[in-house]
């Protein structure tokens, strides 16, 4: 058979994720993933495309090497069994149940990254970054994740409608909920409609009038890494909605509460939001007393004397 670039099968496991009504988001992941997946047959030498007449080109054997380079490149658990659960979605779409690989296992992570977590005070510095170099949409669009918890796929539906209301409808993953938005964030996101000419529809759109997607705003976040002194590592749009999990949850502790603003159908999914980043640990800990002082410390208070 012919390679073909495997044009065809990616159409067709893409039309069917849209009946399965997946997001686009989703959608778009889960083909990136299988591409990558495809790329790497390429290079161990298989050409032959995968679907009903043969399916000679993938073996067990290359699902699971594929699975054993992710671990190799350095991807997070976390990373390679998303990317795995994107290509069994695939192979059974084409009844390959028996190349499907197992997730890589995992212990349950109890603290946050530390070198990712983006504080409070990195944030104002990125909005305020944006404004002093002349982001204003993005100054905009920061504030707006942030201050709603909205995932970056929600921001078409801040609109023009829904800043007159205070209320958005998001529709998202098959789920319909409401997001509730400030006094303040509307009346600056209406002041930015009018001197914008922007009467109707999604607040956030690009020159040529379509929504902003998450490359535009994942590449404009990044450059103010620099100038507002944040590691870029901090940096993404789905760092401000973790954020603003984190400060919700700090101010009142209702884990449900959370999970219904998050739009999430599971608790667990929301744990991982409000994940401490070790710190605040280590500082309970050291209140405990359970370390004996010992002979440094008295050491320490004589030099002082």
């Amino acid at each position: 058979m012919k390679d073909h670039g495997w044009k065809r099968e990616l159409k067709e496991f893409e039309e069917y994720l849209i009946c399965g009504e997946k997001s686009r988001g989703t959608i778009e992941k889960y083909l990136r993933d299988v591409r990558t997946f495809l790329r790497f047959l390429k290079t161990e030498g298989t050409k032959e495309p995968v679907g009903p007449e043969g399916v000679s080109g993938i073996t067990k054997e290359k699902t699971i090497a594929w699975k054993e380079s992710l671990v190799r490149s350095g991807y997070a658990a976390a990373t390679v069994n998303s990317m795995l659960a994107s290509l069994n979605s695939f192979l059974r779409f084409y009844g390959l149940f028996s190349l499907c690989v197992r997730p890589l296992r995992r212990q349950r992570r109890i603290f946050r990254d530390r070198k990712r977590e983006l504080s409070k005070e990195e944030y104002l510095r990125l909005v305020r970054a944006a404004e002093e170099t002349g982001k204003r949409r993005l100054s905009f669009i920061l504030q707006t994740i942030a201050s709603t918890g909205i995932r970056i796929s929600e921001l078409r539906f801040i609109t023009a409608e829904s800043l007159r209301t205070r209320r958005a409808e998001v529709n998202c993953k098959g789920k319909q909920r409401t997001v509730l938005l400030t006094g303040e964030l509307c009346r600056k996101l209406m002041r930015y409609c009018r001197e914008e000419g922007i009467a109707g529809g999604p607040v956030f759109i690009t020159k040529n009038g379509n929504p902003v997607n998450r490359s535009n705003i994942w590449t404009e976040m990044k450059r103010l890494c620099s100038r507002a002194g944040v590691e870029p590592d901090k940096v993404f749009p789905h760092n401000l909605r973790s954020l603003f999990a984190r400060v919700f949850y700090s101010l009142k502790r209702d884990i449900a509460k959370l999970a219904d603003l998050l739009g999430h159908s599971s608790i667990d999914t929301t744990r991982i939001y409000i994940m401490e980043s070790g710190r605040e640990h280590e500082r309970l800990v050291e209140k405990m007393g359970l370390v004996f002082p010992g002979r440094e410390k008295s050491e320490r208070r004589k030099t002082k004397l």
